[in-house]
């Protein structure tokens, strides 16, 4: 079995795993049944597509939607691997191809969506061609629990069990419920070694923010982040195209995306947000699942997210290359009454709904927080952790005001109203307009009319919308919305328990963009380089990342190599991608790189390739014997290059090497041999 070490340096271009990679990678490759739980952007793929290198046989994955599979599929042909996916996106010369190269022996990875395995031939191909792994990506699909559950997926364990292969499979978001149904649904209920890798992304900024003009809110986060490429979130189809506008109006390029759209306009909006440089998505949570663009730099949502789940697959859209990225998050009263009473009129059990309303409470805990936003959402997943450093309230702690008094007094009004209005009218009697409305239905006679003329209305609708972010009342769907109190709130109106809220003195969106990918000095170099990448990808029909994501650039900007040997030795730049643009971008770098021949090219930046420039060095001194007078010999590159990676000790090993023979070794044999002791 080759070195997984090897393999991910050579292939690859990573010098080491990330955080958590080895340990899960041994376990796939040692044939266990595996559970692995990994931020997004913290290598999953790798974990099952290095083992697939180096195990015998094909490895099957299971993924969910065809962009991200053409997109994983993309970049692993990109580096050398022998590739294909089985798509209804297919065309018939795609998918004669993928069937060749299973019958040819020669594909390692083969992606599936969960729906073929519907298909009756489906388990016996995958028999027939051997199959020795599945992969599951984004495994929380198959739990009922999760945000994205695909009937389909409830099809993969029984596929496991006609194979009799190990299963190995991969999710960013699964708290413990939906982690229970994985190994249920994908185990049969065996434990499989389940590796718990953490959920924290610290390169990602976090903020929220109360709506305030909310397209006057998103319009300033993304002009002071003009140039990088973004997604903002919006609840409706409707707002994605009237926020694209805006965008565009203000000198954004941007495009809406949502469900709605033609498939051919979805797809060209993918092309575009993986091919082009700084352009925004404006899209429903539509987008982006399939999406693997390792380079956005920001996520903003204009309306709060279902749950903490989809919030935190959504954010983990950004900074997958782990430089620096943000967030902006905006909600306001109307987002919690739509969530509330989206998950109240919904045809879910009642054990679901409650457990639903618990997500959504979790979220709103994040936004209203008063501490660190990352331990909040950490300890949601059973994580602990320090202040982060990173986040709206670690930069500017928010204000604290002892609320009791004002939320009994907002619960009064309630209660004395019967549960039967909103926020408005409440704030009315509170601070004693005596309106149409108030005056009508006698509510200026109440005890509670004019208790709280001391505040602001925007005040009023702070504590409205943080006793809903509390649970201490939601919205009746059966009532219009009207506010009722939950059992949350007795104590407080009962004045048995204090609650503090925090004053809407913060503005996220006034924080400036996070610090340039490079220094001063570096920006001309790393602009000239991605001009380079974007004129490359072009000309190949791939997205600009596929030839080297921003990262790899960054660093060659910084690090500046003169030579392919250094040019090896970015992190990214495997040995096919060496091949394919190494002298391309050493051009930009330092000019016209000198070509080197392609069995030395193998060796570039191995310490194997010093030692064949000096057994070439020795050859040419000795292609006419130390008298200069001998029959001409020399041996090939080829020959050069497995001295080299061979390293053998004597004479008689030496002479084994295919291209030497005894003549060669006599003429050589002593240079050669002393060249390898030296090294």
């Amino acid at each position: 079995m080759p070195d997984p070490q090897e393999v991910l340096s050579r292939v690859f271009g990573f010098p080491d795993f990330r955080p958590g990679q080895a340990e899960i990678v041994q376990a796939v490759l040692a044939g266990r049944n595996t559970l692995a739980i990994m931020p997004t952007g913290g290598g999953k793929s790798l974990c099952f597509q290095l083992p697939a290198l180096c195990r015998d046989g094909l490895t099957v994955v299971i993924s969910p939607l065809i962009a991200l599979m053409r997109d994983q599929v993309r970049a692993l042909r990109a580096v050398g691997v022998e590739a294909g996916a089985l798509t209804s996106g297919n065309t018939e010369e795609e998918t004669a191809e993928v069937f060749q190269a299973l019958d040819d022996g020669r594909l390692k990875l083969l992606y599936l969506a969960p729906e073929r395995l519907a298909s009756v031939g489906t388990q016996a191909m995958l028999r027939r061609v051997g199959c020795t792994l599945i992969a599951v990506d984004e495994a929380h699909c198959v739990s009922q629990w999760g945000h994205d559950f695909r009937p389909d997926y409830l099809r993969i364990g029984e596929l496991r069990q006609s194979l009799g292969v190990p299963l190995a499979a991969f999710t960013a978001t699964a708290d413990a419920e939906t982690r229970g149904e994985i190994v249920t649904r994908l185990f049969g209920g065996e434990t499989p070694e389940t590796f718990l890798r953490g959920f924290d992304r610290p390169n990602i900024h976090l903020a929220f923010a109360a709506k305030d003009q909310p397209r006057k809110q998103i319009l300033s986060f993304v002009t002071a982040r003009r140039g990088r490429s973004g997604i903002v979130y919006c609840g409706t189809r409707a707002r994605t195209e009237t926020l694209a506008q805006a965008l565009r109006d203000e000198g954004h390029p941007a495009i809406a995306y949502h469900g709605g759209m033609d498939p051919d306009q979805r797809r060209e909006a993918e092309r575009r947000f993986q091919q082009e440089d700084g352009l925004i998505v404006v899209a429903t949570v539509a987008f982006g699942m399939g999406i693997d663009k390792p380079d956005i730099r920001w996520v903003a949502h204009s309306d709060l997210p279902k749950s903490i789940e989809g919030y935190y697959q959504e954010i983990g859209r950004a900074g997958r290359d782990g430089a620096p990225a943000e967030t902006l998050t905006l909600y306001g009263a109307d987002d919690i009454r739509l969530r509330r009473s989206q998950i109240d009129e919904g045809l879910a059990p009642p054990e679901r709904k409650q457990a639903d309303h618990a997500r959504l409470n979790a979220l709103l805990g994040l936004a209203e927080a008063t501490g660190c936003r990352r331990q909040v959402l950490l300890g949601y997943f059973g994580e602990t952790a320090e202040p982060c450093g990173n986040c709206d309230l670690c930069d500017r702690p928010v204000e604290i005001f002892d609320a009791t008094e004002a939320v009994r007094k907002a619960l009064s009004a309630i209660l004395r109203t019967g549960e039967s209005f909103g926020a408005g009218h409440l704030i009315d009697i509170l601070r004693g307009n005596e309106t149409e409305k108030v005056k009508a239905r006698g509510h200026d006679r109440l005890p509670t009319f004019a208790v709280g003329r001391d505040m602001a209305k925007s005040a009023w609708d702070a504590v409205f919308r943080q006793m809903m972010g509390r649970d201490l009342v939601r919205p009746d769907p059966e009532r219009h919305g009207a506010l009722r109190m939950t059992e949350a709130a007795v104590p407080v109106l009962k004045g048995e328990v204090p609650i503090h809220l925090r004053r809407d003195a913060l503005k996220a969106t006034d924080r400036p963009a996070v610090k340039a990918l490079v220094a001063e000095e570096d920006a001309p170099l790393l602009s000239a380089l991605k001009a380079k990448r974007r004129a490359l990808a072009e000309a190949a029909g791939v997205p600009a990342y596929i030839v080297f994501p921003d990262r790899t650039l960054v660093e060659m900007a910084e690090r500046r190599p003169s030579t392919m040997d250094e040019m090896a030795r970015i992190t990214g730049v495997g040995a096919k991608k060496l091949e394919s643009f190494g002298a391309d971008f050493l051009s930009v770098i330092a000019g016209a790189a000198e070509p080197l021949h392609p069995q030395r090219m193998r060796l570039a930046g191995r310490a194997e390739a010093e030692v064949f420039d000096r057994l070439q060095e020795a050859q040419l001194e000795l292609v006419r014997g130390e008298d200069g007078a001998g029959k001409y010999l020399t041996c090939t590159h080829a020959t050069l290059r497995m001295i080299a990676e061979r390293r053998p000790g004597s004479l008689a090993e030496l002479e084994r090497v295919q291209g030497m023979g005894p003549q060669k070794a006599e003429r050589f044999g002593a240079a050669f041999l002393e060249i390898l002791r030296e090294a």
